[in-house]
């Protein structure tokens, strides 16, 4: 711990001819190597702290200013080593301040305590009417969220998580703020009851006010010109800028809003965009992306999530009030103008074009175009397992993951194949077949949930789903095989066993995290009896629950192979393993094939169109190679589907060699 002193009668007369005064210059201590002469136009007041002043700032342009306190006031603040403060205008009070930290042109930066520095703020997502609280807190994690939202059937579940949280929040209760080391604030107006973790930067905010900003050498944070906030958390890694305006939120781990983006009691998780539109009551999991000054989120949950220009939804029915919600599932979108009347659920990665106001429910259906046509909403179930759009967003989420900090928060798993969406797809091939049942398999068109199937889209996306199916049943079986050693089918059936009991039955996606139903629910007895007590021991048991997916994932797997294609694991035999393996390699190539098909489009001559604006269909052509860069042969994502193909198929190969090996030996 730093050791620290009192001024000398020179250093104090020195400060006097440089134009510093104090209340009380007893009440004053400097460290060891203090020198007084980088101190000018200083005011003290109360109990003061100052470092020593060695360094000097190297500012953008070649502009050098070394460190030191000038034009400023303090009262009852702590001034680390290397410290540049810097015409304050009004004053800094009851702050401790890291080392190497920059502060200039500051209107006043103030903790007036106690604050929990936007701990313990409520958020009232989902529904603006209240009931759906989430209490946020520097160690808020999707799952935890999700749970404390969603699990209202549970009250007292919800009770032990906010006597966690309020642990925690009294533990980070203080009169005293902290702005960490290496932290850079300029040009700012009015901060209040903010903490500032090290190394952010803080540059023309107009107004922050309750609230922690959790940056670190890792994945510093970055508030920029115009951002006025009020009542919330910034996590480590996340970008607000250029005037957004948000209220009572959540900013999760790698977040960027910006462009006047404007948000109000809304949770925003790891790797979510927004900008220029506005939230209201949202609840965004990972990846939900928002760029358009139209588009507006509210009273939903969303992951995983891109909203085309014009987007809206209501939650307003004019009778009762803003109570109405909607969901969302991951990966799905919505195209320009898209417009969803509230309550309605949307199924995993499908795709919402037109007007929908007669209240869809399409989770049984994932995959899935929702169409709206003369005011009737038509759906084309699975149609995006063939859409490279989806392909494509499958392959960018994981590099698109800008969490550099190794502490994460949220628990992501960005598959589009797994059991929470292949349960899913068993029940939408229940639902067609039971449809063609009813109706007749020479029907036009099928009713379903407020929607209408046409025939040819209800074929189709039997197809599509079996194909899927056997894709991902197919894909858990070949790596299980692949990792197994083996001499004989006695041990290859002993390696196909599941590790894990845990697994079978209902599968959830816990906002971002998928896992069975049954991990879930354990998890939330032993909170509400009081197994956990703590943030740090909830976050390590998601954590471990999204670590064992792959065990999970197997232990559901083995269990849909025997009930689907009446495969047993403890009898298999050679011939069923190579049959499934064969269907497996058909089910991989054939949706390999319709994404290739579907790629094509892109280079057709209509997608030509405005290519070459004054030339002949040449020159049309060599514009567009040049645009786009390649013509669809050599472009980079059909060569990664061709690669696909081919590695997909070595690896049939070599699962069949191995199998074929157990009948050589």
């Amino acid at each position: 711990m730093k050791e620290y002193r009192k001024l000398s009668g020179e250093e104090v007369a020195r400060l006097k001819a440089q134009m510093c005064t104090a209340a009380d210059w007893e009440r004053i201590e400097v460290s060891a190597d203090f020198s007084a002469e980088h101190v000018m136009y200083t005011r003290f007041s109360g109990n003061v702290r100052i470092g020593a002043f060695r360094k000097e700032f190297c500012l953008p342009g070649g502009m050098k200013k070394h460190s030191g306190l000038y034009h400023a006031t303090l009262h009852n603040v702590v001034v680390g080593d290397d410290c540049c403060i810097e015409n304050v205008k009004n004053y800094i009070a009851n702050y401790e301040i890291g080392d190497g930290t920059f502060i200039e042109n500051v209107d006043i930066l103030l903790t007036d305590g106690p604050s929990s520095f936007g701990n313990g703020v409520e958020v009232s997502v989902m529904n603006e009417t209240g009931g759906r609280e989430v209490v946020i807190f520097d160690r808020l994690s999707a799952q935890t969220a999700y749970i404390m939202a969603l699990y209202r059937h549970r009250p007292g579940l919800v009770g032990r998580l906010k006597e966690i949280i309020g642990r925690y929040v009294g533990a980070v209760s203080s009169c005293t703020g902290v702005i960490g080391s290496g932290v850079t604030i300029a040009d700012a107006g009015y901060i209040k009851n903010v903490r500032i973790g090290n190394c952010c930067k803080i540059e023309g905010a107009a107004r922050l006010k309750n609230g922690t900003i959790n940056s670190n050498e890792a994945a510093p944070v970055h508030v920029g010109v115009g951002v006025i906030g009020d009542d919330f958390i910034i996590s480590s890694g996340s970008c607000v800028e250029d005037g957004v305006t948000f209220s009572r939120c959540f900013i999760g781990q790698a977040c960027r809003l910006g462009r006047n983006y404007s948000a109000s009691d809304s949770l925003f998780f790891s790797n979510c965009h927004g900008e220029n539109g506005e939230a209201c009551a949202i609840f965004a999991g990972p990846y939900t992306v928002t760029h358009h000054k139209s588009t507006l989120l509210i009273a939903g949950m969303f992951s995983f999530m891109n909203a085309g220009s014009g987007s809206n939804q209501s939650n307003h029915l004019y009778k009762l009030g803003p109570i109405h919600q909607g969901i969302m599932e991951r990966g799905a979108k919505t195209a320009s103008d898209s417009y969803i009347l509230w309550p309605a659920k949307v199924g995993a990665f499908s795709l919402v074009m037109g007007r929908h106001v007669c209240h869809q429910d399409t989770s049984d259906l994932p995959f899935s175009y929702l169409i709206e046509q003369q005011s009737t909403s038509y759906i084309v179930p699975g149609a995006n397992l063939k859409s490279v759009g989806t392909i494509r967003d499958a392959k960018k989420w994981p590099v698109r993951d800008g969490r550099r900090d190794p502490d994460r928060l949220d628990c992501i798993n960005c598959n589009l194949l797994s059991p929470y969406t292949i349960q899913k797809m068993f029940n939408g091939v229940r639902i067609l077949k039971e449809l063609q049942q009813v109706s007749g398999e020479m029907s036009d068109v099928y009713a379903y949930m407020s929607g209408k199937i046409k025939r040819s889209s209800l074929k189709n996306g039997l197809r599509y789903y079996g194909m899927a199916i056997d894709k991902f049943l197919g894909n858990s079986l070949i790596t299980r095989i692949m990792s197994a050693d083996f001499r004989d089918l006695r041990e290859l059936r002993r390696a196909l066993a599941p590790d894990d009991s845990c697994g079978t039955g209902e599968w959830v996606d816990i906002a971002g995290m998928i896992a069975p139903k049954q991990a879930v629910e354990k998890l939330a007895d032993d909170v509400e009896c009081g197994l956990i007590h703590d943030a740090e021991t909830l976050n390590a048991r998601f954590a471990a629950i999204h670590a064992g997916y792959y065990d999970y994932e197997w232990t559901w797997a083995c269990l849909a192979i025997s009930e689907h294609y009446g495969v047993h694991m403890d009898s298999v035999t050679v011939d069923q393993l190579l049959e499934l393996i064969y269907k497996w390699k058909d089910s991989v190539t054939g949706l390999d094939e319709l994404v290739y098909e579907d790629a094509r489009k892109e280079f057709s001559l209509n997608a030509m169109t405005s290519f070459g604006a004054d030339g002949d269909s040449w020159q049309r052509e060599q514009d567009f190679m040049q645009v786009r860069g390649s013509l669809f042969e050599s472009d980079p994502f059909v060569n990664s589907v061709k690669e696909h193909m081919r590695v997909k198929s070595g690896l049939c190969e070599a699962a069949v060699r191995k199998i074929k090996s157990i009948c050589d030996s």
